[in-house]
Formats: C-alpha cells, structure tokens, sequence
C-alpha cells in the first residue's frame, strides 16, 4: 500500500524494509537508488523500499544552501511510486529532533576526520550526516539502505559507522548516474546557468584526464590543470585516495579519485574509482 507517511508515526510500518534516504528533490540519480532498493527488497523478501524525504539541516555549514535546497514533497512521492517504493517517510525537523531530548551525534569514523576532503571544506558536515543517518535507522529500523556513489566520502563514513556501531544495516551502493555529456547529475545542477553548466564540466573532465596517469601525483596535476583549463583556478580538492580508508593510496588496493569545486555559488562533487575507464563515463 502507498503511505505518505509525513509526521504519522511509523509503528508497525517500520523495520524489514529497504531505506533510501534523500533530502529530496529528486532526479534521475536518486531514482535510480529507489529502484535498486525496491530490487534488493524483492530479491530479499522484504516488506518494501521506503523513500526518507527530510533536509537535514545539521548537515549543512551554509544557512542559505539549507534554505535553498527545493522542498517538492508532492513531486517527488509521486516519483518514488512510479519507481515502485511503498512508502515516503518526509518528517519534519522536530519529528527528527525531538525538542525536548538531545538527539546524540555519534563519534565520527577516521574516514571523516583529517582527511582534506569534504571534512575540511564542510565543518560538521560529517557530524550531521552521522546523526540524521543513526536516527533515521533508529526511526525506520531498515535491513538495508541505499546511498549513492557520487558522495563518496559520505559512503564510507556511512558504512564505516554502521559496522563499527552494529547496526545491523546492510549497506548498498548505487552507481553515480549521469547526464548525456558526463556530468554527474545532482539537485544542486538547477542552479547553475548555461555558462556554468559548461564551466560545470571540468568536475568529469578532470577525473577523466586522472585516468591517463600512472601515479596519483600526476592524477593530482592532471585534475588541476583540467580545471585552469574551464577557468577555475583551484577546485576544493583533487584527490586519489585508497577508495576505503580515503588514506594514501596503497599498492594493491582500491583507489578512487575524489573532487568537488565551486562553479559559481554552486558546489559539486565528484568521483570514479582509479585507474578508470573513461569511455564508460564520457561520450565520444
């Protein structure tokens, strides 16, 4: 049955689902993510795929990113039925934060901490993400939950967390999906003009000049030379990183370059495992 759950308590509509937490405003992205929950929660036999709709604002060092952010409740519960999940849990703050008891902030994974990634650039960033995501467990109770490869970082303090706190949530990962020319798609595209939408594609150009490279100081280079190249003089990292602990890369194991930039007012993120295969991400 099709719940728009708002602030309705979830009772006995909670536990044995598949959860995929948003803030909204949905795209092709994060659909993507409902679709692949709703798959693992029939593989499974579970009760469903239940969409979190909430704009967490613990999350966000900038009051006027929080208060920006597109709020289309109504759009986005009529994408995720049309994408097969059985519910939409949208919440309000005080749903979530309860005013009359401190909603704990979990300690933060060494995936979160000195890093030079997102946790230097987005102070508590990471403590927000790690509080909504336990209390968003604690409220929905899933068996699994999905989140996107795009916020690579978060994937892993997510995962991180959830395994050394034993929480018993299975952890999926969806795939970064893309526009047609290789920019990662992302709620916060909508802001940029059609300059910046061009400027916007040095994030995949970048990562695609990395894979060229042999060591992660020439994938460094690499990265911000493609970035003078768009008229961006320095992005807010360029990175290749062991795709786990986001520590030096190390022989044998997995990396990933990581990188985010200001186009404008607007901040995006991006990534892909390397070495990559470029023509897998940008058309020829």
């Amino acid at each position: 049955m099709w719940i728009c759950l708002g602030d309705e308590p979830l009772g006995d509509r909670a536990g044995g689902v598949v959860l995929v937490p948003t803030m909204g405003a949905l795209h092709e992205g994060h659909l993507a993510l409902v679709r692949l929950g709703v798959a693992h929660a029939e593989r499974l036999g579970l009760r469903g795929c239940v969409v979190s709709v909430f704009v967490n604002p613990t999350q966000f060092d900038e009051k006027a990113d929080y208060e920006r952010y597109a709020r289309v409740l109504d759009e986005d519960a009529a994408l995720c039925k049309a994408n097969g999940a059985t519910g939409v849990y949208a919440p309000s703050v005080e749903a979530v934060y309860p005013p009359d008891r401190p909603v704990p902030v979990p300690a933060l994974p060494d995936q979160a901490v000195d890093k030079g990634l997102e946790d230097a650039h987005r102070p508590g960033h990471f403590e927000g993400v790690c509080q909504v995501v336990r209390r968003l467990f604690d409220l929905v109770r899933p068996a699994a939950a999905v989140f996107g490869e795009k916020d690579w970082q978060q994937l892993q303090v997510v995962r991180a967390m959830t395994a050394r706190d034993g929480l018993g949530v299975e952890i999926l990962n969806g795939p970064t999906v893309r526009e047609p020319d290789g920019l990662a798609m992302s709620s916060r595209n909508r802001f940029l003009d059609g300059a910046q939408r061009d400027q916007a594609l040095a994030l995949c150009r970048a990562l695609d000049a990395a894979s060229g490279e042999s060591t992660p100081a020439g994938a460094e280079a690499a990265m911000r030379r493609v970035y003078r190249e768009h008229g961006i003089d320095e992005p807010d990292y360029a990175a290749v990183r062991d795709a786990e602990t986001l520590g030096p890369v190390m022989p044998g194991r997995p990396a990933r370059a990581i990188t985010a930039a200001r186009v404008g007012t607007v901040r995006l993120l991006d990534n892909t495992p390397w070495p990559d295969k470029p023509e897998q991400r940008l058309p020829r």
